[in-house]
């Protein structure tokens, strides 16, 4: 255990990054208590943190989906049917790519391939919403316990939301041009070389189109962290407010970042003592109802179906939300 408590600070946490950085703050002549002091290290620290271990996570995960190209990932979920289909849909959007916009395009490939709508759809709401790189970057910053709730939950309103979609029939909802698009049966065999390029690239392209969003969002927590009063936090999005919940949640929604972006927001609201049913709802919110995500995605279903998945998706974040609220004590 104290093997484990030392690798998780070390490499998880960064303690040593944290402390060069108070360091370096204090050899500026800066107070790392004070709130200019304050506001710059969680800002330098949390960069970097993130930087570092996005870019590794990033090139590990993308190693691995290397094994799974779409056609891949198509012919694993063809032919299977029920509850098992949506898990296993859940299950594959983990090693997806990391937002919702992203994920569209393979959305429309497996409708396209035939894929169950309710199975494309557990796939559609789980790849944005869960990564296995979240996992790390949320027991980097929280806690094991908190990531690994993260995950069961995301996953778990992406099993039900599929299912639900899946029991309603509502295979004539897809844009009729969907049903049109071309699919490629290749599935081709990288060597040891490509595969190393292809993580290399991802990272690239992927700390490329999330930087803006980590600064933002690492901005934004620094100045929740060290200015804004706890007491007003609390007041607003305290909670034992009935209306945190779903004022997180549509506060959320017309944002467009991925965990990576939101994670320091919700870092510096829980230190402010918000609920973490809040922070998860917000953060769920952000990553799975994003207001361009939907969209992007209107161009594919049609109303009533776009209509389905928000008001499903929004049920089971709002229910998570009070959920997590009632229990936070059990995590923090």
């Amino acid at each position: 255990m104290n093997i484990f408590g030392w690798m998780n600070d070390q490499l998880l946490r960064m303690q040593w990054l944290s402390d060069l950085v108070t360091t370096v703050v204090q050899a500026v002549g800066l107070d790392p208590t004070s709130r200019i002091g304050g506001s710059i290290h969680f800002f330098v620290y949390d960069v970097a943190k993130i930087f570092i271990l996005l870019s590794v996570l990033i090139f590990a995960i993308s190693y691995v989906q290397s094994y799974f190209p779409p056609e891949r990932t198509r012919r694993i979920l063809g032919g299977r049917q029920g509850i098992g289909a949506n898990i296993l849909g859940a299950l594959l959007g983990t090693i997806t790519p990391f937002c919702s916009c992203s994920s569209i395009p393979l959305f429309i490939g497996f409708t396209a391939a035939g894929l169950p709508l309710g199975v494309t759809f557990s796939f559609l709401i789980s790849s944005p919403l869960v990564d296995m790189a979240s996992v790390i970057l949320l027991a980097s910053i929280f806690s094991w316990p908190i990531a690994l709730a993260y995950v069961g939950v995301g996953l778990l309103v992406a099993i039900i939301g599929g299912t639900i979609i899946g029991k309603l029939g509502m295979e004539g909802q897809v844009a009729d041009f969907v049903r049109n698009v071309p699919v490629s049966d290749a599935d081709e065999v990288l060597t040891r070389n490509e595969r190393i390029s292809f993580a290399r690239d991802q990272v690239m392209d992927i700390v490329h189109k999330v930087w803006p969003y980590i600064l933002i969002g690492v901005g934004i927590g620094a100045a929740i962290h060290n200015w804004v009063p706890a007491a007003t936090i609390s007041a607003l999005l305290g909670q034992d407010k009935w209306w945190a919940v779903p004022v997180a949640t549509v506060v959320g929604i017309p944002m467009y970042a991925d965990i990576f972006g939101t994670l320091p927001i919700a870092e510096a609201l829980v230190g402010k003592g918000v609920g973490l049913g809040t922070v998860l709802a917000f953060m769920m919110a952000v990553t799975a109802l994003s207001l361009p995500s939907l969209i992007m995605l209107k161009r594919v279903v049609k109303m009533p179906l776009l209509v389905t998945f928000t008001g499903i998706v929004t049920v089971g974040i709002l229910t998570i939300g009070f959920i997590f609220n009632a229990i936070t004590h059990l995590f923090i």
